[in-house]
């Protein structure tokens, strides 16, 4: 299972960019999918998160300005950023809880993280 992370780049502040994530491989369903960042300096902090049904969770800084959304039918989630910061900088990681047997437990796996810039 791989997924694989794209959309980032360098943006001026108030500005937009849209991040997408992909999984591939032999699985059998994804559960939770999201989005975490890393500063440089910084710990990995959540930033929005959506169930399989649909739910979403946001960070109280993003709140307002990022919506996570996802498309089941092609595995992939997104992550559309409005109203960006400088300190929106940060690598930004897609994450998934993906099953691959039955039976089983659903396991977390990490795209390879794309670099998101604000400049202000």
């Amino acid at each position: 299972v791989q997924l694989q992370a794209s959309g980032g780049g360098l943006v001026p502040a108030g500005g937009s960019l849209r991040l997408s994530c992909e999984a591939s491989g032999r699985f059998f369903r994804i559960n939770n999918m999201g989005w975490y960042r890393q500063a440089p300096g910084k710990q990995r902090e959540l930033v929005a998160t959506i169930t399989g049904g649909g739910s979403t969770n946001y960070a109280n800084s993003v709140k307002g300005r990022f919506t996570v959304s996802r498309d089941n039918a092609e595995n992939t989630v997104y992550l559309q950023m409005n109203s960006l910061k400088s300190e929106d900088t940060a690598v930004y990681y897609c994450n998934a809880a993906i099953l691959t047997t039955i039976p089983g437990m659903a396991y977390d796996y990490w795209g390879q993280g794309t670099q998101v810039t604000v400049s202000s």
